[in-house]
């Protein structure tokens, strides 16, 4: 079921409320069905499968991490893996006579859940990027001289203190926020929802028809979305090969990244998503690709040096997001401290404070709604427990961080830790909205912040690099736990369960990814043909870099200062016509959704807007037909595209190369081509 974000006008609420009135119940389906208890959730089979797939799925991120510097969504793949293994499992031991207790959604749930924040800690912790930029094989390959306290080796001991005091503490910083997020806000998290789908569908009791068809629907899309992704494989023989670059507005404007790159991922994400969040992500593409980009190109050397015009699209965008969730940040505080004024006066304090304005929160619109807030909100987590683990795990990096990395005092430690909340919800929040997280920027931001602020002559490099690391992890994380809590939401797992498995996914990938590390590292220090590390040495080149300029650009604080003013601007308009019902709200685009723009290349919200077109034909056509489908063709095409982008990065690492190039020239460059060609003899 597709759901608007916060703060969205009251015809659409509306609207949507009919729409679920009106479709299939996924809840009614499973009614028969009792919740099993957190202690029940938690199996033995459950726990085999999770540590197998967790490990497998860290060795797959850790390698791509070194070679590519690009880890796809592994969640689809941990959730289909999560489902077939325990199975096998099942039908093993009843075949030899050992009777096992059926597997539940439940179940599937928490092993994605840990599979994820296991493998997730190959990308989050910096692995072939930050940590390998400060070791000397970096240093010594990039032919820069900086200086012994800019060089730190990637011992294993130092690895997993370091991923256990960085990986833990956004784990708390969100947890007051999760049930304004999912509850109250009901923001989408798109792959969270996906996966939720695809676990509820493969679980769905025999003779359900209406969700039968919908199984139907969601494997026959998986199926022929993943034909399709292999398929494109056999053309990308080459630089610049493949229908990746289908350039659909010509081929000028495909030279600015405005083509079609045939990813079933981003057609799925659009189907999920509300008209105004697809078209203001194409708004955000052609304000920065379209126009800035284009004109700051021309000032080259008088604004900026020769290279660096992508500066002004990511602090504008930086300040865009920051903007943004802090005014959402501020607007969630406000209703806490007017339920509390309304709770006092009503003399209602006796009851249990549900804080972050959850008590204001819409009626629920379905019995689906019902049923999941009902469970969600039963196991709740006490806040101000989340609030002391935070402070508790800050303090300890304050202490034990500088003895890890001495470049890092106290101080900087400490300021990282007082931000890291503010970047963590804003990055859940537009992560919740838009399905990307830009953690990665927040990430670089750090490391040119903080390596300014100690200097290269003392460490700077090293601490921009672990201070990017530890706000990267942070923020990544924050986003990820939403994800799972909307995966939770959906298929009725307890949240105290999901936190559980969350905590120890986190805790097993902080030991097993360091080991995998270490193994590969040894083989490239080796030179047996291990991966070259090329993102290590492009972000150790970049720290050095910004470390020897001074400050932003020419003109990027003005230009960063007018964003947050109409960023504000936006917003509050928004929100005041929310409220008062003005029809202008509906026209005003999401401002969080036009800043992810100038962090992604154009194709992805191209590809987003054209599964909106696709959505919008089908409800013009069939509005039934759409309600009751969509959902499960936007699983089917988001998991078949995952897991055919995963076996593609599998043949990528084994150095299996494509047989066939498929290649887009114009006319004119296709007949000297042809010209060309012609003057090179055959042999016989």
């Amino acid at each position: 079921m597709e759901t608007p974000p916060a703060n969205d006008n009251d015809d659409w609420q509306a609207q949507e409320e009919a729409n679920a009135a009106a479709g299939p119940s996924t809840e009614q389906v499973f009614e028969g069905e009792p919740v099993p208890t957190p202690s029940e959730m938690v199996t033995a089979r459950s726990v085999a499968v999770s540590v197998v797939l967790g490990a497998t799925l860290s060795i797959v991120a850790m390698k791509l991490s070194l070679t590519s510097g690009y880890l796809p969504h592994l969640t689809i793949p941990a959730g289909l893996m999560g489902f077939f293994l325990p199975r096998w499992w099942v039908r093993l031991l009843n075949g030899c006579g050992v009777a096992q207790l059926p597997f539940t959604r439940q179940e599937n749930a928490l092993i994605q859940t840990f599979v994820v924040a296991c493998s997730n800690i190959a990308y989050t912790g910096g692995f072939g990027s930050y940590i390998l930029a400060m070791s000397r094989s970096s240093a010594e390959n990039g032919g820069v001289e900086d200086g012994a306290r800019n060089v730190e080796e990637p011992y294993i001991g130092r690895l997993v203190a370091f991923l256990f005091l960085a990986s833990f503490a956004s784990t708390f910083a969100v947890m007051p926020f999760r049930n304004s997020l999912i509850i109250r806000h009901h923001l989408t998290f798109p792959t969270g929802t996906a996966t939720a789908h695809l676990i509820n569908s493969m679980h769905t009791p025999h003779g359900a028809k209406q969700a039968s068809k919908q199984v139907s629907v969601m494997f026959k899309t998986f199926g022929g979305t993943l034909a399709w992704s292999l398929w494109q494989w056999f053309f990308t023989g080459g630089e610049g090969c493949g229908l990746q670059s289908f350039p659909i507005f010509g081929l000028a404007a495909a030279q600015n990244g405005f083509f079609f790159d045939c990813s079933m991922t981003n057609i799925g994400v659009g189907l999920f998503s509300p008209y105004n969040i697809t078209i203001s992500m194409l708004v955000g593409s052609i304000i920065s690709f379209g126009v800035l980009l284009p004109y700051v190109t021309t000032k080259a050397g008088i604004w900026y040096p020769h290279g660096n015009e992508g500066a002004y699209g990511m602090f504008i965008g930086i300040t865009m997001v920051l903007a943004d969730g802090l005014f959402h940040l501020l607007c969630i505080l406000h209703r806490t401290l007017r339920a509390m004024h309304k709770r006092r006066h009503s003399q209602q304090a006796a009851q249990p404070f549900m804080s972050l304005g959850v008590e204001d929160r819409p009626p629920a619109r379905s019995f689906d709604d019902r049923r999941r807030a009902q469970v969600f909100l039963r196991d709740r987590v006490f806040d101000p427990a989340a609030v002391a683990g935070y402070i508790a795990l800050s303090v300890a990096s304050i202490v034990l961080i500088p003895h890890l990395y001495p470049q890092l005092r106290p101080i900087h430690v400490a300021v990282a830790y007082l931000t890291a909340p503010a970047f963590a919800f804003c990055n859940a929040y537009g992560t919740g909205i838009t399905d990307v997280s830009v953690a990665p920027t927040y990430g670089r931001i750090a490391m040119l912040a903080f390596g300014w602020w100690v200097g290269l002559e003392n460490g700077g490099l090293v601490a921009g690099l672990a201070a990017g690391v530890i706000l990267m992890s942070a923020v990544s994380t924050a986003s990820d736990l939403m994800q799972v809590f909307r995966t939770g939401y959906h298929t009725l797992t307890s949240p105290h369960a999901v936190l559980i498995s969350q905590i120890v996914g986190t805790a097993f990938g902080c030991v097993i990814n360091p080991l995998i590390f270490w193994m590969l590292y040894g083989v490239y220090n080796g030179g047996d043909g291990a991966p070259d590390a090329s993102y290590a040495k492009m972000y150790r080149g970049m720290t050095i870099l910004a470390l020897s300029q001074q400050g932003l650009p020419r003109h990027g604080m003005l230009l960063c200062k007018i964003s947050f003013m109409m960023v504000l601007a936006n917003n509050v308009l928004r929100e005041v016509s929310s409220r008062r019902r003005w029809r202008v709200g509906r026209y005003l685009p999401c401002t969080i959704a036009v800043a992810v723009a100038f962090f992604l290349p154009p194709e992805i919200p191209i590809g987003m807007f054209m599964g909106s077109i696709v959505m919008y034909l089908w409800r013009r056509l069939d509005p039934d037909d759409a309600r009751a489908r969509s959902p499960a063709m936007a699983a089917g095409l988001i998991c078949g595209d995952g897991v055919g982008t995963l076996l593609r990065s599998m043949l990528l690492v084994s150095r299996t190369r494509p047989p066939m190039c498929i290649m887009f020239l114009s006319s004119s460059v296709n007949t000297r081509l042809d010209a060309f060609l012609a003057t090179i003899p055959t042999s016989s």
